[in-house]
């Protein structure tokens, strides 16, 4: 069984949040979850869809989520 590559899809014009370092950041996607990291420092952040957020918190009893995106 051959392995898939995660393709790399770098952001132009973009500046690290932790670092500030420009045309560092890259863009990768694996089942439906999106990782933005920067190859200057290390920097991590992932994002997933709207729809995956609200299916798995569906049955949890809490009283929010934290998202920073909104």
């Amino acid at each position: 069984m051959a392995l898939l590559k995660n393709k790399k899809r770098f952001i132009a014009g973009a500046n690290c949040p932790k670092c500030n370092a420009l045309d560092t950041l890259f863009l990768t996607s694996q089942n439906a979850v999106e990782t933005l990291t920067c190859i200057n420092c290390g920097f991590e952040q992932t994002n997933t869809p709207k729809q995956a957020k609200n299916t798995t918190r569906q049955f949890e009893q809490i009283i929010g989520v934290f998202d920073p995106t909104e």
